[in-house]
């Protein structure tokens, strides 16, 4: 097994390229619609080192927009399906499972044994989240931050902008509100969707998980915040001076 299958990906990078992916290290927090096609999407480009994070097993409610979910992983750890499929992309990947919901204790510990080149976060619920970027913000650790892929439905919408610019997005709109709380008003890289949500699509849970509502999901849309998040990071670390 050697490089060759990166040969197209040489083609546009070049070698000095390829060398930079494959020395990063990247971390993935939450491996749902967004960070499991962002997961593969940063696998597939050659990065070298990545650690995934997800303490969820796969639901049948998943399979409408997860890369892990099928009938036949359904109770399966998502890190443990995701890291087959990574694994099976790159068997040189030097990769590191954390099946756990992160919490804020643990955040610190996690972003202090990696030496992270680029956080990718893909968590879903605003409290851990926030915990996450203000973190990566605090020990200077590039991030991206995935805004809320429910409720929409058109690709053309989904932007990468720094979180001070996003709009018609409720999480983003809860996400700073509350950092700016702890002082942060912008410096931090978000995807979402400008396009106006759904409300019809709203549903409210018992608030499991940090979790007490979720809008309706179709496939293509977290799959392409995914994309974008992996992008941001890929294009970043190809251009960044060794």
């Amino acid at each position: 097994m050697d490089k060759y299958w990166l040969e197209r990906t040489e083609l546009l990078i070049k070698e000095e390229g390829l060398e930079k992916l494959n020395k990063a290290s990247v971390l993935v927090v939450g491996l749902g619609g967004v960070g499991s096609f962002a997961a593969e999407f940063l696998a597939r480009s050659g990065v070298g080192n990545m650690t995934i994070v997800d303490g969820d097993t796969v639901d049948i409610t998943n399979i409408n927009r997860q890369l892990p979910a099928l009938h036949s992983t359904i109770g399966k750890h998502k890190v443990e399906v995701v890291a087959e499929r990574l694994l099976d992309i790159n068997p040189k990947l030097n990769l590191i499972k954390i099946n756990e919901f992160l919490n804020p204790e643990r955040m610190n510990e996690v972003l202090d044994a990696g030496k992270f080149d680029y956080i990718l976060d893909c968590i879903d619920s605003v409290t851990p989240k926030l915990k996450l970027l203000i973190a990566a913000k605090r020990k200077k650790i590039k991030i991206v931050s995935s805004m809320g892929a429910g409720g929409k439905s058109d690709p053309s919408k989904v932007m990468v902008r720094d979180i001070s610019k996003s709009q018609n997005c409720f999480l983003a709109k809860q996400v700073r509100k509350r950092l700016k709380k702890e002082k942060i008003n912008k410096g931090i890289r978000c995807v979402f969707s400008n396009e106006l949500q759904n409300e019809e699509s709203l549903k409210m849970t018992d608030g499991t998980n940090y979790k007490r509502s979720f809008y309706g999901t179709i496939s293509y849309i977290p799959a392409i915040f995914g994309l974008y998040a992996a992008a941001e990071v890929i294009n970043y670390l190809i251009k960044k001076e060794n």
